[in-house]
């Protein structure tokens, strides 16, 4: 193998890499997004728990965070708005990948 193809290896071993990360951290943020909702619902334990899954799964519908904002807006109601969802997503972001790092 020339030295080459061992840089490209490494760029795309590099690339799958960040890829499955940044996959993983909007998923964390996603739960803590659905935690932070579940509370302003009134919901606890087993419930809330459940409701942060079911924003995990939102998330899965299409390309970007706007599926998940929507699902969080339908929910809230005037609880919070799509600004507010979108800002706390972004604050929650930092926090899902710190927590991410200190799993590894």
């Amino acid at each position: 193998m020339t030295t080459f193809d061992e840089r490209e290896n490494a760029f795309e071993n590099k690339y799958a890499h960040d890829a499955e990360m940044q996959f993983k951290a909007e998923a964390r943020r996603n739960k803590l997004a659905g935690l932070w909702a579940a509370e302003l619902l009134g919901k606890t334990g087993d419930e809330a728990a459940e409701y942060a899954m079911s924003v995990v799964a939102a998330d899965f519908e299409e390309v970007g965070s706007e599926d998940v904002v929507r699902k969080l807006a339908a929910d809230l109601g005037d609880k919070a708005s799509a600004e507010v969802i979108r800002a706390k997503l972004a604050e929650l972001m930092p926090v899902a990948k710190a927590q991410l790092m200190t799993e590894v």
